[in-house]
Parts: C-alpha cells; structure tokens; sequence
C-alpha cells in the first residue's frame, strides 16, 4: 500500500500520510519540527497567558519574569519522568547512560523523549518559586494559564506525527495513520500498509475542544483560586486515559497499567482534590492576581483592567450591609453576579 492513499472515486479520505521529513538542516544545524511544535506551543501558551492575566490585573509580561523558572523546571521534569518510566531504554550492560557525547545517554533530550506529566511536576515548582519572586498568586498564575497550556500540549502532539511515533493500535478506519513497515515501531507480523489510529490526532482534537471549554468557564465567576486549573487537569487526564490506552509503544507498567494511564489517573483524583478543597477553602472571589503586600511593579495604586466588565473574573460590588459584622476579617468576598455563578 502506497503512502498518502485517497479514494480517488469518492474522495473520501482513506489514510493519514505521515510527513515524510522530521528535520531540516540550517548550516550546521538540523532543526527537528517536534522542536519547532513545542516552541511554537510555549509561545502561544505564553501569549495567552499574558493576555489573562493582564486583564485580571497583572502586571504586562509578568508572566517572562515566572516562565523563566517554569520553562526550563517543566523541560527537566518531561526529561526525568520519561527517564524513569522507561528505564530499560537507558539502564542497563551495554547501553550509554551518562556519556553525553554519545547517543542514548540520559543527557540526550535533542533525541526526543520527553513526558507531559513531568512537565507538569516541574513547571509547577518554577511557577511556585516564580510566583513567590513576582508577587503573583499561584492559583491566579495557574488558571490564567490552563488555556493556553492545553492549547500549547495540542500543538506538541503534531510533532508526534512528524517524529511517526506514539501510534495506536491497528485500525482499518478511513482517518487510519500510515506507518513505514521500517519504522522500528512497526509491530512485528502485521504487513506492510496497515493502518493504526492516529492517536495524536485524537489528542489534537480533544484538547482544542478543552481549549474552548475553558475559555468559557474562566468568564464564570466561580472559577477562580485555581478550579479553572483543576478543570484543565480533570479535561486532558480523562483524555489521555483512552488515547493512552490504546498506544502500542513500549511503556513501564504499574499495578496492571500502562504508567502514563496511571498518571492521568491520578492527574483525574489531584484534580477533583483540588476542585474541593479550593471550593471549601475559598467560597469567594479573588480580591486580586496580587499576594497581599505585594502589587504592580509599573504603576502605583494599579486598577483592575477587568472592572470595566467584572463579570469576567472580579466582583467590585458592595458587599450587603447586613452580611458585615464589626471586626471581621476576611480572605474573599462572597460571589455575587448577574448570572448567579458561585
């Protein structure tokens, strides 16, 4: 069976073609579009995220001051969870582990491998110490960027189709993806031309609808101290529960399950634990994207950009003068908005 197959009588489309270069070479560089996908994702999250905090209130661009520490933090954490989920592809007699002159060793991120989860486990803590540096709220920082980062993990995924890796299982559906029987992923015994779901595709789709999922739920007043984030972890885990369990690439198994089932299974639980607790913790409104004692850097006495319309994230009313007892102090301000979100 030929690459880039098409029903030339109905034109429906019978197969994916995988493209047929990964790389270009730029002088003495070799450019790998998976690189580019990333980069490309890192830049959009990034804008978009400014984009939300800015009109929450926050200072223009803080969001470089914190994606200083979270960017190379979630790229080292990527790297040592998937080190770790497949260990027999870098310990063991006969392999390069450490020599990062050679190819194979644990150093060689450029040779891909890397694993969202980790990045999630390492972006976190740059965001945390990032957020401290800034004055920024965590949970504000973590649901301004929840769209854009589900937005940026689409993207990645087509360098997935470049790199023709992380496929599902054999599939004769007309959206099924082409693989070279050469390609060392090629499952042994199935013969040339067969088709395998398109598990990136799958992936691409699911997360730009949890895109415009988000979107929408961050206007809601009842999304804020870091719910629109636990949304965001609860959307792409359930999502990668399926996808994942249908991949056929080598994967360490943990108590009967592929590891990345079991993380996204626990990315589901810290989720709604998370969903709960800043519910119970925090019934009200961010009263700003600023820990207390610390504001805008640009401008004294900064206002709010989204009081003009403060349905978007901020409740500016007064609060009733019943409900104020002499002396009480308060984190938050009970919710109160037109469309009655809590």
């Amino acid at each position: 069976m030929s690459l880039a197959l098409h029903s030339t009588l109905t034109g429906v489309l019978t197969s994916i073609p995988s493209p047929p270069v990964s790389s270009f070479t730029l002088g003495p560089l070799t450019i790998h579009y998976y690189a580019l996908c990333i980069i490309a994702g890192i830049i959009v999250a990034t804008l978009l995220t400014n984009h939300r905090l800015t009109k929450r209130g926050a200072e223009p661009w803080v969001v470089i001051d914190i994606s200083i520490l979270a960017v190379p933090l979630a790229i080292i954490g990527a790297r040592i969870f998937h080190v770790a989920t497949h260990p027999n592809d870098y310990f063991g007699e006969g392999i390069n582990t450490w020599n990062p002159f050679q190819p194979g060793s644990v150093w060689a991120i450029w040779e891909g491998g890397i694993a969202i989860f980790g990045a999630l486990i390492g972006g976190a803590v740059g965001a945390y110490l990032g957020c401290k540096w800034t004055g920024i709220r965590f949970w504000t920082f973590a649901d301004a960027l929840a769209p854009g980062l589900l937005l940026a993990q689409a993207m990645g995924r087509f360098g997935n189709w470049f790199n023709h890796e992380l496929f599902g299982l054999p599939t004769d559906l007309p959206w099924g993806l082409e693989i070279e029987s050469t390609n060392s992923a090629f499952p042994p015994g199935l013969p040339e031309g067969t088709l395998f779901h398109p598990t990136f595709l799958y992936e691409v789709i699911w997360n730009g609808l949890g895109v415009i999922v988000l979107l929408w739920l961050g206007r809601k007043l009842f999304f804020q101290w870091g719910r629109l984030f636990a949304i965001y972890l609860i959307w792409y885990s359930a999502g990668r529960v399926v996808w994942e369990s249908i991949r056929i690439d080598p994967s360490e198994i943990i108590l009967g399950l592929r590891s990345n089932v079991a993380a996204a299974i626990l990315g589901i639980i810290v989720g709604l634990v998370i969903l709960v607790v800043q519910t119970r913790r925090h019934p009200g409104l961010e009263p700003s994207p600023y820990v207390p004692g610390r504001s805008r850097k640009d401008q004294d006495d900064a206002d709010v950009q989204s009081q003009d319309n403060p349905s978007d994230f901020v409740d500016v009313s007064e609060p009733p003068a019943d409900d104020v007892t002499a002396g009480a102090t308060a984190t938050s301000t009970a919710p109160t908005s037109e469309n009655g979100s809590r």
